[in-house]
């Protein structure tokens, strides 16, 4: 009997379109004289739906949406998959959630499992478990949801005793969506509620000065062991708006650049992957994940850990398979190598 894997896209956050893309270049490698696939579309209203992740008449800069006319796909379907690759980003979807309903349905699934997800997903959390496992960090503050209203003085002061400029963000989003720079305190309020209009809880962070952004991919081996990829930078054009990697940036305008190696000494690449096994230990991770990294010229020998990324973006152009491209995994051998990991992990406590 043919193993049957179900590939989840979509989802209701912001990052609905990425993750659409995500699929459609997955489900082009995975190997069907191995595999049954079967395509699930969650809408942005949250319908689940038999997608074909096939989208014909995609302008330029436009990104794809699962379409609500598609056959539904009822939930206890979900039973009938013997894994389920779920490529899904944000909220609903990265932050354990689904994760959670595939453990309670006892169906396997490729990436982190409940906890891992939600500690990943929310910033705030991120941090204290990266803080009490020695990483080194960018100092930051955690506004509450009641705290911007109830409470707005301590608020202000405690970010006015981080410096400017600072980076307000959605505690619980990805994409840099929400993300504002802020270079002048009049600038706040409007920063917090663009931030706001994503998460009702927003984290606050000093600038790093100089910085250079870095990442580092790691999976697991069919024993379970984290692995890390070579390491590799973003950059962003001088001659553009962009004065970070924003969404823009990723996705639509072209303007970003992933070089993979990163033009850094060995010894240098070397504690960056030591500092991503270490961030994927300490969340308790599984599968796959990116760590970002910050170079400053300040902190700890100028290399800060960022966030660390459970589902990272996917297309044979993200990071993430471009770094284990330099590695010596290519796409499709990257794929099915987090199928079979998937296939032979167990649901439940492990």
């Amino acid at each position: 009997m043919r193993t049957t894997i179900g590939v989840v896209f979509g989802g209701r956050s912001s990052e609905h379109g990425v993750s659409c893309l995500t699929a459609r270049e997955v489900l082009a490698v995975i190997d069907r004289d191995r595999y049954d696939v079967v395509p699930i579309g969650i809408t942005t209203d949250g319908h689940w739906v038999r997608e074909t992740a096939v989208w014909d008449d995609l302008e330029r800069g436009v990104l794809p949406a699962v379409r609500p006319t598609m056959p539904a796909f009822a939930w206890d379907e979900v039973r009938g998959l013997d894994a389920v690759f779920p490529l899904l980003h944000g909220p609903w979807g990265e932050d354990g959630t689904v994760q959670g309903l595939l453990e309670m349905a006892d169906v396997r699934y490729v990436g982190a499992g409940v906890l891992a997800s939600s500690v990943g997903m929310d910033k705030p959390f991120t941090k204290t478990v990266f803080s009490a496992a020695g990483l080194p960090q960018l100092p930051y503050v955690t506004i509450q949801p009641w705290e911007w209203e109830a409470k707005r003085e301590r608020a202000e002061a405690r970010i006015h005793a981080l410096g400017l400029p600072v980076f307000v963000k959605p505690a619980r989003a990805g994409s840099s969506s929400g993300v504002t720079p802020v270079h002048a305190w009049d600038d706040l309020e409007k920063a917090v509620l663009t931030a706001r209009e994503f998460d009702p809880k927003v984290i606050v962070e000093a600038a790093a000065h100089g910085k250079r952004e870095v990442e580092c991919a790691v999976i697991q081996d069919e024993r379970g062991m984290p692995i890390a990829s070579e390491v590799g930078e973003i950059l962003v054009a001088t001659d553009t708006d962009h004065e970070y990697y924003d969404f823009e940036a990723k996705y639509l305008d072209g303007t970003s650049t992933n070089v993979v190696p990163a033009q850094l000494s060995e010894t240098m690449r070397q504690r960056i992957r030591e500092y991503a096994l270490q961030a994927f230990d300490a969340i308790g991770c599984e599968g796959l994940a990116r760590v970002d990294f910050f170079l400053t010229d300040s902190v700890d020998g100028g290399l800060v850990i960022n966030e660390i990324n459970t589902m990272p973006g996917f297309t044979p152009f993200s990071m993430f398979p471009k770094l284990w491209q330099a590695s010596g995994v290519e796409y499709a051998e990257l794929v099915e190598r987090l199928i079979r990991l998937a296939l032979g992990r167990p649901t439940g406590l492990r």
